[in-house]
């Protein structure tokens, strides 16, 4: 064979190697991306405290449901502990915020399960006193010692206002988050008491979507 040839033909099969190098160098360098850049789910562990609280407005209530249907009850049945359902219909974060202390830190909170924002966003507070108060509620729970699980809601009825601010929330507070809680359940009659609460199915549907989360946190 032709010494030039050869030659030619050697550099092309070094070419091609180095092409099949940079190839998986790049997909082994776009997997790292990926898993670092990928919401990861954090998990808030509580450093002190005795009682599961449920915070928020009529969604952690139970309006819309049949006694012991509720949210709060199911969660309590299933997992087999005591759980103080805090909710107040028409709550907001604001009035949420002015009780607090009374309501949650007053009974040695170890993992609070907080619903808020609805309310504002029917009321059409401004997205930023609202995430403000999130964030001064969540404060005050940690300051305790206590864990967070936050629940977002959508900040709407035909879109989300709400969605960037509550995962931008979770990750600057490092609680734990499930996003837009009602998914799969707002707006579907089936599993609709009404335009805004779920019904016993409804309820259901929303606790067996936290209920993992939550026991991962009470094995902490």
């Amino acid at each position: 064979m032709d010494a030039s040839i050869y030659n030619s033909t050697r550099s092309v099969r070094m070419t091609n190697s180095q092409v099949i190098i940079a190839v998986f160098g790049v997909l082994i360098l776009g997997g790292v991306f990926y898993f670092f850049s990928m919401d990861r789910r954090y998990i808030d562990k509580p450093r002190t405290g005795s009682a599961v609280i449920a915070f928020g407005d009529s969604l952690i209530e139970g309006v819309g449901s049949s006694q012991g249907n509720d949210l709060v009850s199911l969660l309590s049945q299933e997992l087999k502990i005591p759980i103080i359902n805090a909710g107040i219909s028409g709550d907001t974060t604001f009035s949420a915020l002015t009780r607090v202390s009374l309501d949650v830190l007053n009974h040695d909170p170890k993992i609070v399960i907080l619903l808020l924002g609805g309310n504002d966003a029917i009321r059409r507070y401004k997205p930023l006193d609202t995430f403000r108060n999130l964030e001064e509620i969540i404060a005050r729970i940690h300051a305790q010692g206590s864990a967070v699980l936050l629940l977002g809601v959508r900040g709407g009825f035909f879109s989300d206002a709400y969605k960037k601010e509550f995962k931008s929330l979770a990750q600057k507070t490092k609680v734990s988050y499930i996003p837009d809680v009602l998914s799969g359940v707002f707006g579907r009659s089936r599993y609709m008491y009404d335009a805004i609460h779920p019904n016993d199915e409804g309820y259901r549907i929303i606790a067996d979507r936290i209920k993992p989360i939550l026991l991962e946190m009470l094995n902490h």
